[in-house]
C-alpha cells in the first residue's frame, strides 16, 4: 500500500512537468521604507525622468501610483512641459489630479453588476432580453439575445459588435479615396456622438436600442473572445432597470462613496480639478449612454483606493466568480479575457526563476488620455498609470519601467518573509523515540525541502521515491492561505508539491502541459503532502511544522536567518 502511495504520489507528477508552480509564497506585507522598496522607487524616478525629457514628450502629463492592499506606497507625477493655454487646468499635476480613465470604467460597471447579482437582484447568468426586454429574442440582424447572458456581456464574450455610434472611418476627416473607397450617403447613420459635430449631441438609450437591432453577430455567444464596447453599455442600462437609479448615481452611491473616492465622478469637473492635455483631447465630451463603458474621470488616489479594495474582496463578492480569474483565452499564449480585466501571464520578469506572473489589468483610451490599472495578487500591490497628452505610448513605457522593478523588489521582500517565518530544521523532541526532522529554505524557489527524515528514513533517499519521482526534483511547499481553524485564523495550511526542475527533457512539445493537483494521495484518510504552521510568534514566525499524513509535529530549532545576518552587517559597517 505504501508503495503504491507514492508512486501515485510521484510517479502521476513524472509524467506532467509543471516545472515551477505559480503559488510560490503567501503574498508579502510591505513596508514603504524597506530598502528593497526604497532602491525600487528610486530606479523607477530616474528611469521615468530619463524616458519624459524626449522632446517627443514635451506636453506629456502622467501619474503613477503603486498601492499595497493596505496602504499607497509610492508614487510619481509629471506636469507637461507645454500647457493647453486654451483650457487652463491644475497648475501642478498631483494624486488628486482628474484624468479620464476611458474603459477603466467597465470595470466600475461589473463591480456594480457582482454587487446586485449578490443581493439577488439580477442573475449573471439571465440573458439580457430579461431585464432588456424591448430587445427582443433576436435583433433584426441576427443578434440572440435570448442566448446571451449577462455574465457572458461581462466577460467579452457575447459575440457582439464592438461599437454603435464610434469607429466609424466616415467621422473625422477620413478620406477615403486613400483606400478606395466608394462615395456613401449618411441617411439611415447615427446622428449622435462621432456623427454629431464635435461631439456635442451624446447618445441615449434609445438611440441604443434602435441602432443595435440591425446589428449583426461576429461570433456565437460563448464561441469566442471579442472586445465590445456595447456590451458595458447594455450592462449599464441593466443596473438603471434593477436599481430604479441612474447609471452615474449608483456608481457614485454604490462605489465612489463607500470606498472615499471622493474626486472621481462621471459628471464633467471643474477645469481647475483634471489634467487637459492640448487638442485632440476628451476632456468635456459627454459619453452619455457609453458612460459605462468609459465615463469615468478619476485620480491616481483614488484608484489606489479602488485597487485596495479589490486585493482584499476579489472572492468574496459574491460566490458565483472570483473577480480576478481569467475566463477566456485571447490572442496568443500569454493573454486571457476577466471579467472585463485583460490577464497577462509572463515567465519573463523574475531574475532567478521562470515562475509564471499574473497581472490582472484593465486599460482604457481616449482622445488625448491613455490609462491602466492593474494588481498582482501574489505580490499584494496594485498599479494605477494615468496618462494626458499626444502620445498615448508612454503608457507602455511606463509599465514596462514600473513593474520589472516593482515585482522583482516585492519576489525579494517575499522570499525574505519566507526565510523568517517558516526557514528552518523542525524535528521532533529529544526524548522522543521518533526520528524526524524537516529542514526547509527560502530562495527563488519559494520554500523548498532540502532535508526530510521520517521515522529515521530518509524520503528522498527511500528506493519507491527514487523509482517513482522525476530525475531532478524538488518539494516545494505551496500556500492555500487557508487554516485549519479559520475562526482563529491559526495553522496555516500547506501542501507539498513535486516540482521537476529545468534541467531535463526541455524543449520537447508538451513540455509545459501542467494540470495541477494539489491533493495528490492520502494516507489512512489524511493528506499525505499537507504540511500545516502551528504557534505563530508575535514577530511572524512560526514554532511547529505537522506533518498530517504523517501524524507528526516538529518543532522549529531556529536558525539565524540570512537577512538577520545582513542586518547585523549593516549595523557593523
Amino acid at each position: 500500500m505504501l508503495v503504491l502511495l507514492f508512486t501515485s504520489l510521484l510517479g502521476a507528477i513524472a509524467s506532467a512537468k509543471c516545472f515551477e508552480p505559480s503559488i510560490a509564497h503567501p503574498p508579502p506585507e510591505y513596508d514603504a521604507y524597506d530598502p528593497l522598496l526604497q532602491n525600487a522607487f528610486a530606479s523607477i524616478t530616474a528611469a521615468l525622468a530619463v524616458a519624459v525629457a524626449a522632446p517627443e514628450f514635451d506636453s506629456t502629463s502622467f501619474s503613477v501610483e503603486v498601492t499595497s492592499s493596505k496602504e499607497s506606497l509610492w508614487s510619481q507625477h509629471h506636469t507637461g512641459r507645454e500647457r493647453n493655454t486654451s483650457r487652463p487646468d491644475i497648475p501642478q499635476v498631483n494624486g488628486d489630479a482628474l484624468y479620464r480613465i476611458a474603459s477603466i470604467t467597465k470595470t466600475f460597471t461589473v463591480l456594480g453588476i457582482l454587487y446586485q447579482h449578490a443581493a439577488g437582484n439580477l442573475s449573471l447568468d439571465d440573458t439580457v432580453n430579461t431585464y432588456l426586454k424591448e430587445l427582443g429574442e433576436k435583433s433584426d440582424g441576427g443578434i440572440p439575445w435570448k442566448d446571451i447572458t449577462l455574465r457572458s456581456l461581462a466577460s467579452q464574450l457575447s459575440g457582439i459588435p464592438r461599437e454603435f455610434a464610434q469607429g466609424d472611418r466616415l467621422n473625422g476627416g477620413f478620406d477615403p479615396n486613400l483606400l478606395g473607397l466608394p462615395p456613401v450617403s449618411r441617411e439611415g447613420l447615427p446622428t449622435c456622438d462621432e456623427y454629431s459635430p464635435n461631439y456635442e449631441t451624446p447618445c441615449t438609450a434609445a438611440d441604443l436600442v434602435h441602432e443595435i437591432q440591425s446589428k449583426k453577430p461576429l461570433f456565437a455567444p460563448n464561441q469566442a473572445s471579442t472586445y465590445s464596447n456595447l456590451a458595458y453599455e447594455l450592462l449599464g442600462l441593466i443596473l438603471e432597470r434593477v436599481t430604479n437609479q441612474s447609471y452615474e448615481s449608483y456608481i457614485n452611491d454604490a462605489i465612489f462613496a463607500p470606498l472615499n473616492m471622493s474626486t472621481s465622478t462621471l459628471s464633467l469637473p471643474p477645469d481647475s480639478a483634471g489634467v487637459i492635455p492640448l487638442e485632440p483631447q476628451f476632456w468635456d465630451v459627454d459619453e452619455g449612454v457609453q458612460n459605462p463603458t468609459g465615463g469615468i474621470y478619476s485620480s491616481s488616489s483614488d484608484l489606489s483606493k479602488y485597487l485596495r479594495y479589490i486585493l482584499t474582496h476579489f472572492n468574496a463578492i459574491t460566490h458565483a466568480i472570483n473577480w480576478i480569474h481569467p475566463v477566456s483565452p485571447s490572442r496568443g499564449l500569454h493573454s486571457f479575457y476577466g471579467m472585463p480585466w485583460e490577464i497577462f501571464q509572463t515567465d519573463g520578469i523574475l531574475k532567478d526563476s521562470k515562475r509564471t506572473v499574473r497581472f490582472i489589468t484593465k486599460s482604457g483610451g481616449l482622445p488625448g488620455y491613455a490609462s491602466i490599472v492593474m494588481t498582482v495578487p501574489e505580490y499584494n500591490f496594485g498599479i494605477s498609470i494615468l496618462v494626458a497628452g499626444p502620445q498615448p505610448t508612454f503608457l507602455g513605457i511606463i509599465r514596462e519601467i514600473v513593474t520589472g522593478a516593482i515585482v522583482r523588489a516585492a519576489e525579494q521582500i517575499a522570499i525574505r518573509q519566507l526565510g523568517h517565518r517558516y526557514a528552518g530544521t523542525y524535528t521532533t523532541a529529544s526524548n522522543s523515540s521518533l526520528n524526524s526532522t524537516v529542514t526547509l529554505e527560502a530562495d527563488h524557489r519559494g520554500l523548498v525541502i532540502t532535508t526530510w527524515i521520517s521515522n529515521s528514513t530518509d524520503v528522498y533517499q527511500s528506493p519507491i521515491t527514487r523509482q517513482s519521482a522525476p530525475e531532478h526534483f524538488y518539494a516545494q511547499l505551496s500556500p492555500t492561505l487557508l487554516y485549519r481553524d479559520e475562526k482563529s485564523q491559526k495553522g496555516e495550511e500547506w501542501r507539498i508539491m513535486i516540482v521537476e526542475e529545468r534541467t531535463h527533457g526541455v524543449g520537447r512539445i508538451w513540455d509545459d502541459f501542467c494540470i495541477e493537483d494539489y491533493d495528490l494521495a492520502t494516507y489512512a484518510g489524511l493528506p499525505f503532502n499537507e504540511i500545516v504552521f502551528w504557534d505563530k510568534h508575535k514577530d511572524g514566525s512560526f514554532g511547529t511544522l505537522e506533518l498530517t499524513g504523517f501524524r507528526v509535529n516538529l518543532t522549529r530549532v531556529e536558525p539565524k536567518q540570512p537577512y538577520e545576518e545582513e542586518q547585523e552587517v549593516m549595523m557593523e559597517l
